[in-house]
């Protein structure tokens, strides 16, 4: 019995190790690879903050991704927020605007109709459905034109509603919402609610909303990084640059610098695209927390 334990056990060791080995092995790849794409995902930060730091001579007399010269950051940042009177202010808050109003419209649309897809059922269900995976599948390039020609009718190109309501309507986002109230939502638990006596409104609140916190909060972010990196659609709809969001009212500051005569300007196109990615930064990390407590939540009530 003894040899056979031994023999055993100087069987497994050996086997043991090369597991520990392969698994060391596929370890330090994995960890190359993914040093590899933080480094490719944090270069171009890297070098819009230090070139954010250096004046107009400096931009193309130093390397980019050395701290060198005079540290003009601050001197940067009031130079574009008085700009043109301060017009970067206003193109921050009509992004805001746009933000607001459309990415969180498409939010509350996506969660409703999600939740509606996923747990009721009505006449046309499946051709709604159908016609979700649809709009997914087209790209929303595709729809500028026809979309355009349609506010054109309507008169409201040049306004804010040509920017706003296009970005209520998020196929993506619905689809996202119905997959996860699907599975996040057990139908035991509304029934419980109903026999208890509480109406579809009252289970919706206090019962499905918490459990839908974690894919509401996803698509909320998808919604805010797409309207805050808007470019094609409002470049056809809007022809005033007082209304202009900061996508397009950075690429107008780079084209006069590059346009013969105009004004070189590229360390405030730098700075401004600095300032520009800071709230979605902000927006990650606070809605952080709202989606692992809505996880929390999730698996406490499941």
């Amino acid at each position: 019995m003894m040899a056979i334990t031994t023999h055993a056990l100087t069987t497994i060791r050996p086997k043991a190790t090369r597991d520990r080995q392969r698994t060391g092995k596929r370890s330090v790849t994995l960890t190359v690879l993914v040093a590899l794409v933080g480094i490719y995902a944090l270069l171009p930060l890297v070098w819009l903050f230090v070139n954010s730091t250096k004046t107009q001579a400096d931009l193309f007399t130093t390397f980019g991704l050395w701290l060198s010269g005079d540290f003009s950051l601050w001197e940067n940042v009031a130079t574009v927020l008085t700009y043109q009177d301060g017009v970067f202010v206003r193109w921050f808050a009509n992004t805001l605007l746009y933000v607001v109003v459309g990415a969180g419209g498409a939010t509350v649309l996506s969660m409703l109709g999600g939740y509606a897809l996923a747990k009721y059922q009505f006449a046309g269900k499946r051709l709604v459905f159908a016609m979700v995976i649809g709009a997914v599948a087209v790209p929303g390039t595709a729809l500028a034109v026809p979309t355009f020609l349609m506010f054109s009718t309507l008169g409201l190109t040049n306004t804010p509603w040509s920017v706003i309501i296009p970005s209520l309507v998020s196929p993506f986002g619905l689809y996202l919402m119905w997959n996860f109230a699907r599975e996040a939502i057990p139908i035991e638990l509304m029934e419980a609610a109903r026999i208890d006596g509480a109406g579809e409104f009252r289970t919706f609140v206090q019962i499905c909303l918490p459990l839908l916190a974690p894919g509401t909060v996803t698509v909320l972010l998808f919604a805010i990084v797409a309207t805050w990196n808007n470019y094609f659609l409002p470049l056809i709809m809007l022809r005033d640059p007082s209304w202009y969001p900061l996508t397009l009212g950075l690429n107008a500051w780079n084209n006069q610098s590059t346009t013969a005569g105009g004004e070189t300007i590229f360390n405030l196109v730098i700075t401004g695209s600095l300032l520009t990615i800071i709230p979605l930064i902000a927006a990650f990390l606070f809605l952080q927390r709202f989606w692992q407590s809505g996880i929390a939540v999730g698996a406490v009530k499941g």
